[in-house]
């Protein structure tokens, strides 16, 4: 018994974004085709990396310079993908402070999208999420390693912070470990490392094996804005998946990979990476040339966690380990 799940990473629907949801609506940020991959899942998975309001105000921090907040209708844009939850522990989840988090949590629920990694306080934003699948329970958690300003307390409105420089805490092993004894497939969702690297950092590492031990199925991590290897069963980063970002003509975070990984009760057996162009607030399908230079820095970043990478149909496929 298996399921698949659609899995992206970054996600912004503010700034550039929402001004192009103000000019023509929420329904044409993401091409036809790329909705079709999408609704080849029975779930689908991803980071949100904005508040969804129409209130508050900037969060005010030093060296803080992005402030991503998107429209209510954006929810819609989801909607039109079949997002079944999404991972709000991130740097952006309080850019426009509580009132706008608030928001974010009763648009999400009144549209029928789950969300894990933030809420009023502490214990929301650590709680998972249940979701049902082809007769199989997969639980869904979501943390964050940054900001700290943004971490929830008792009775604070924040995001699920966990500081693994200095190890994975208590908490969150705990956590997993009740989730994979209560369900049959846990997915863990960090928001990890710092931008624009082109592989993760060795406390990320370490974070990740931590997180498997502990009883995580499969990680599948954000935060970069540009893609990492697989070290099975672990995706260290998605890259971005929408935005209005400055490209680099180095890490080139304007391409980037959706995830289709057949997970079930003895973990994921297969991961499918379709390529991605992301173009100014809109996603399309990756052209030739764009999937010629995506192809080579997966099976590059890939080989250096010893993981073997072939080509079907135009998708980088990643098989478990016999």
């Amino acid at each position: 018994m298996t399921v698949t799940v659609a899995l992206a990473g970054d996600t912004m629907l503010g700034r550039g974004v929402a001004e192009e949801i103000a000019v023509s609506g929420p329904h044409g940020l993401f091409a036809r085709d790329v909705r079709a991959v999408f609704h080849e899942a029975d779930l689908a998975l991803l980071n949100l990396e904005c508040c969804v309001s129409a209130r508050g105000r900037p969060w005010d921090a030093p060296g803080k310079p992005f402030h991503f907040r998107a429209p209510p209708e954006a929810v819609d844009a989801l909607l039109d993908l079949g997002v079944d939850c999404v991972n709000l522990a991130n740097n952006h989840a309080l850019d426009f402070g509580p009132d706008a988090l608030e928001d974010t949590l009763a648009h999400l629920e009144a549209a029928g999208v789950r969300s894990v990694g933030a809420g009023p306080g502490v214990r929301e934003a650590r709680e998972p999420v249940i979701l049902e699948a082809g007769g199989l329970r997969i639980a869904v958690a979501g943390f964050t390693d940054h900001p700290a300003d943004f971490a929830a307390g008792p009775d604070r409105p924040g995001v699920a912070l966990a500081d693994l420089e200095h190890g994975v805490p208590a908490w969150l092993r705990d956590e997993i470990r009740d989730l994979a004894r209560a369900n049959d497939a846990v997915v863990v969702m960090p928001h990890w490392g710092p931008n624009m690297t082109s592989e993760p950092l060795r406390y990320v590492r370490r974070a990740a094996k931590d997180l498997v031990d502990a009883g995580a199925s499969l990680i599948a991590g954000s935060s970069a804005h540009v893609f990492h290897g697989v070290a099975w069963p672990v995706l260290f980063d998605m890259g971005d998946f929408i935005d209005d970002y400055v490209v680099s003509d180095l890490l080139r975070n304007d391409l980037g990979l959706l995830f289709l990984v057949t997970l079930g009760p003895d973990g994921p057996s297969r991961a499918e990476a379709v390529p991605l162009r992301l173009d100014f607030a809109r996603t399309r399908l990756a052209g030739p040339a764009d999937r010629d230079w995506i192809f080579e820095r997966f099976a590059t970043a890939c080989a250096e966690f010893g993981t073997a990478v072939t080509v079907e149909n135009d998708r980088l496929v990643v098989a478990a380990p016999s």
